[in-house]
């Protein structure tokens, strides 16, 4: 059976709608309903709620934050745990930034370690949420031990992925690109 933690720390892909307010903001996660939406034979999810914040108001301290539940949960060879993989969801404007210090403070991690986002909320209509989860999740079984963001169909692995807004996901610089992201509004 694979063993994947979930860490999530917020960011679109988990913003709700307060009708009171008529703001999306991140106050709760509601990656179990995602989950709940998902039938995953054969995998067994742990689900680690370490923040529920915007991305852009993210710091230096909540990525060590990040590094450090990683590395607690097994995601570097200094503590043997039974996960096979680790996905972390992230908002999509500075999930770059966590990559990054990802890959510097884990160079050689035991498992793959999948960040994800949504460009649009899981509540909205046409999000990408449900879709990069599943992907992240079904990605942890395929791709070796790295630091990988996963989206719109693709696995990028780090260091050198940003965030194109043209395209509406996430690239490394130097691949060619054609039209726009799977999913992207026609409109």
């Amino acid at each position: 059976m694979r063993q994947i933690t979930l860490i999530t720390t917020g960011g679109t892909i988990e913003k709700t709608y307060d009708e009171m307010t008529g703001s999306l903001d991140n106050r709760r996660s509601i990656v179990g309903r995602m989950l709940r939406r998902l039938r995953l034979v054969g995998t067994e999810i742990n689900t680690v709620e370490l923040m529920s914040k915007d991305s852009l108001l993210m710091d230096d301290a909540d990525r060590r934050r990040i590094v450090d539940t990683v590395k607690a949960v097994g995601g570097s060879g200094d503590v043997a745990a039974p996960t096979t993989g680790i996905v972390i969801l992230h908002g999509t404007d500075t999930l770059e930034q966590t990559g990054e210090a990802l890959c510097a403070a884990i160079p050689e991690p035991r498992v793959p370690i999948v960040l994800t986002g949504a460009m649009r909320p899981y509540e909205m209509v046409r999000t990408d949420a449900l879709q990069n989860l599943t992907e992240a999740v079904f990605a942890t079984g395929l791709l070796e031990p790295g630091v990988w963001c996963v989206a719109h169909g693709r696995a990028l692995r780090f260091p050198g992925v940003v965030k194109n807004r043209q395209l509406s996901t996430f690239v490394k610089p130097g691949e060619t690109e054609t039209g726009g992201a799977a999913g992207a509004d026609p409109e």
